[in-house]
């Protein structure tokens, strides 16, 4: 078997198999962001699988309609949807307006490319959608309202259907799907722009989304040392706090960047909570995935397959890691265990909960901080041991 035959189905099957984990967490626990997950995940495999089918069968229009919205418009959104509604009573709804208005951006930038010739205004169109949606999100975090996800949601939800009813009412050319002549990988090259148009706004959107999320949750639940001190307060002066909003993204990459030798030796010593590394490998993950979609999307598809199966790898194991997602191995759907419960190291979570309510609140400790925040509420670790993967889940009391 060829690897654009046996890629693809290791792939499908590693992301369903991902994806019923998934579902029977959000059977058990109740997180919105599980089930979006899982219905991002179940994108992923399906659209896998469209390439195994067509790898061993053939390719046909149904099977290269079916690849493109799951695999290359869906899944990237729905995973990043996932990471807001995981993140929704943190800052983090600035760095996805950022996300959105870059989306945004890009799609109107890409107007000039041979390709969308022929969109006419819609790439202004989705920029405009972007603007509003990014300030709508920003407003929203910036009053500490946890609405702000139920705005991308919409987007999200919004786009999907529009890009299903555009892809049924379209017709393509026959032979009603198009391959990369040298690798025999699908290309975009059949999809009408005004349909094409909706892959970088989604991709970029969740691909951000679920790359800067991980980053973000490693930063706030590993051991921090920080260098430089900031606060997103929304009670301080306006001019304060424009500048503190400014340096945020600087501050946080210093301060984990100094802290990674802690965080290091507290692995070492067994006592770093794991979502640390859970969450470092969902950002392997997400990189490698985006980064084998971006060179399929300038014509270079021979690391398509591989980015997308090494992608899906990745970020299984971090769902793997994680304590809080498998304090013990059973058989999704039952009760039948097979594994022995694990805990987090002593102190982890209790470090992790107050890591979180520092952040939830905008503000942060005092610089060379690496003990959290002494305001934790004591019973908060308690509550966020439900939580799967990349945050501190806080969808039930």
């Amino acid at each position: 078997m060829t690897p654009q035959v046996v890629l693809p189905t290791l792939t499908s099957i590693l992301a369903l198999v991902f994806s019923v984990a998934l579902f029977d967490q959000w059977r058990e626990r109740r997180g919105g962001f599980q089930l979006i997950w899982a219905i991002g995940m179940v994108f992923y495999g399906v659209g896998a699988g469209c390439e195994a089918i067509g790898a061993v069968a053939g390719w046909s229009e149904p099977i290269y309609r079916t690849w493109y919205l799951t695999g290359a418009v869906w899944t990237a959104a729905w995973l990043g949807l996932g990471t807001t509604f995981l993140l929704g009573r943190t800052r983090f709804g600035y760095s996805f307006a950022l996300c959105l208005f870059l989306a945004g951006l890009f799609t109107f930038l890409s107007r000039n490319r041979p390709e969308y010739a022929a969109a006419g205004a819609i790439p202004l169109l989705y920029f405009i959608v972007a603007g509003i949606l990014a300030l709508a999100v920003a407003i929203e975090t910036y009053f500490a309202n946890d609405r702000w996800p139920l705005l991308a949601a919409a987007a999200v939800v919004g786009a999907t259907i529009l890009s299903a009813i555009v892809m049924v009412t379209t017709t393509l050319p026959a032979p009603g799907y198009a391959l990369d002549p040298t690798t025999g990988a699908p290309v975009a090259t059949l999809i009408p722009p005004e349909l094409r148009l909706f892959t970088p706004f989604m991709n970029i959107t969740g691909a951000f989304a679920l790359i800067l999320g991980a980053i973000f949750s490693t930063y706030v639940f590993m051991p921090k040392r920080r260098v430089l001190a900031y606060s997103l307060d929304p009670n301080q002066p306006g001019d304060e706090f424009l500048f503190n909003l400014v340096i945020a993204p600087v501050a946080i990459v210093v301060n984990l960047v100094a802290s990674l030798p802690g965080a290091a030796r507290a692995l070492v010593a067994g006592r770093l909570h794991s979502r640390v590394p859970a969450t470092i490998l969902i950002a392997i993950g997400a990189i490698v995935a985006t980064l084998g979609d971006t060179l399929s999307r300038f014509g270079y598809t021979e690391w398509f397959q591989l980015g997308k199966f090494l992608g899906v790898l990745f970020l299984f194991a971090g769902f793997l890691v994680s304590i809080d997602v498998f304090r013990e191995i059973r058989i999704p759907f039952t009760s039948i265990q097979l594994s022995r419960t694990r805990h987090e190291p002593a102190g982890a979570a209790e470090l992790a909960a107050a890591a979180e309510t520092v952040e939830r609140r905008g503000t942060t400790a005092p610089a060379d901080d690496t003990s959290g925040d002494a305001s934790a509420d004591p019973d908060q670790a308690a509550r966020d041991d439900r939580s799967p993967g990349t945050s501190v889940d806080t969808s039930r009391p």
